[in-house]
């Protein structure tokens, strides 16, 4: 792009220098002053950025259960998406951007699957909004919460405890188009373990106890005749509770996205999650499609190691197989075009590294990390979706920033960049399913 855009004012110069003789020949005739001064060049002008590029996604037939699915508009039924990642997921701007668009195409089948409570200050949560009571501790898969022999997690990477009695969580639907007739919770089981009373809009539902035999996890679902505004969990008095996640539907088909993400999060921190809570929450969650959203972090690190990487990459989707089912097909979503401003980072004797000027430039070990999931989805019969392709290539970060579509860090996006990412995503998924053939003809 840097060189596409010097060659065009070379010819801006070239196209200058020849209109200039023109007044200057006429000068010699009337004597008349010429100013002669070389004017600035103007900076090329960047076209407004209003969607994502499409053809991102490639080995679409790794996909073919999911897209028959999406191509028949989950008659009768919910969609179900569940993306697991790093601060990308947390933040739920793409994830938002994608169940915008599902939606808008085959309904809205609720919220989704996110981590129960509101697990840290700033935990952002697109359509509703969570909130607790401060008797509650955390433990999260990576972060300033991680607690090694804390209470088990899973894929929602956060765990809420208290001991304390009428300690409380509520989920609230911000617009009508965000009620729900239907809600699951999910915590880990004990013969210790307390009980919660469950309240729609004030109106008690069937009470909720943890209380087992074997130390696990499982998701309770609660219904509504009608649909609620507010769901309140409160404790019953000062057994442990450990709440790990939870989840809104509306009782209509259509789709739903569930954002399970940590802040920094790498694909090696889904090795903290315990097989039988996530097992848990995948149930619940009934995925038809496991979008695995990693490479952000991992590419911005200088030691990054690609053997150590491909292994973990590789248990991390053998065992969401193992969980959800060999059914259920997994997306890989490759690193957005990110920039750092730091040489330790960026490493520009990388030759993957892509200088972008103004003091930023694209790390190498992001390229690599894409090369490798990209790789990684032939040989494991994955989808694999292109972040970087989406936003244009190498670089265009700066323009992305430049039109707030992504933060001045140059790795995050505001709401408008992720609308554009995850309908972008939408747009591709939408596409390959248009072009799959035909089911057979019973005979």
């Amino acid at each position: 792009m840097i060189a596409r855009a010097f060659a065009r004012t070379q010819l801006a110069l070239a196209a200058w220098g020849t209109a200039a003789l023109l007044p200057a020949a006429a000068v010699a005739q009337t004597g008349a002053p010429v100013d002669l001064t070389l004017p600035g060049a103007p900076a090329p002008a960047v076209p407004a950025i209003t969607a994502a590029v499409p053809g991102q996604l490639s080995n679409a037939a790794a996909l073919a259960p999911f897209l028959a699915k999406l191509a028949n508009g989950a008659p009768g039924g919910v969609l179900s998406v569940v993306q697991i990642g790093d601060s990308h997921t947390a933040g739920d701007m793409i994830s938002q951007g994608l169940r915008a668009a599902l939606q808008a195409r085959l309904g809205n089948g609720g919220r989704g699957m996110m981590p129960a409570g509101k697990p840290y200050q700033g935990y952002l949560t697109w359509g509703v909004t969570a909130r607790q009571s401060a008797d509650w501790q955390g433990n999260a898969l990576f972060g300033p919460q991680r607690t090694a022999m804390g209470a088990l997690l899973g894929f929602s990477g956060f765990t809420q405890t208290t001991t304390m009695p009428a300690a409380t969580m509520s989920l609230t639907a911000d617009s009508p188009a965000t009620r729900f007739t239907r809600f699951t919770l999910c915590g880990l089981t004990g013969p210790e373990a307390g009980a919660v009373t469950v309240t729609f809009d004030g109106v008690p539902a069937e009470p909720i106890s943890f209380s087992a035999q074997a130390r696990g996890a499982v998701c309770f679902v609660r219904t509504s005749a009608v649909p609620v505004t507010q769901a309140t969990v409160a404790t019953l008095d000062t057994r442990p509770v450990s709440l790990t996640a939870w989840e809104t539907r509306t009782g209509t088909p259509g789709a739903i996205v569930a954002n399970l993400g940590v802040v920094g999060a790498r694909a090696m921190h889904l090795a903290r999650a315990d097989d039988t809570v996530a097992g848990a929450e995948l149930a619940a969650a009934r995925p038809d499609l496991v979008i695995l959203a990693f490479g952000t972090n991992e590419g911005f690190d200088p030691a990054l190691g690609l053997a150590e990487t491909e292994a973990v990459l590789r248990s991390a989707v053998a065992r969401v197989r193992r969980m959800a089912g060999a059914d259920v097909p997994i997306l890989l979503v490759g690193p957005p075009d990110a920039a750092s401003s730091r040489a330790i980072v960026a490493l520009p004797s990388l030759p993957e590294t892509r200088d972008c000027g103004a003091g930023w430039a694209v790390p190498g070990h992001l390229a690599q990390m894409r090369t490798l999931e990209k790789r990684l989805a032939t040989a494991l019969g994955l989808g694999f979706w292109d972040w970087q392709g989406a936003m244009g290539g190498p670089c265009t970060t700066m323009a992305w920033v430049a039109q707030g579509l992504q933060r001045g860090d140059h790795v995050h996006f505001t709401r408008d960049g992720g609308r554009l990412i995850g309908g972008g995503l939408a747009a591709d998924l939408f596409a390959a399913a248009s072009t799959l053939p035909p089911p057979p003809r019973p005979r």
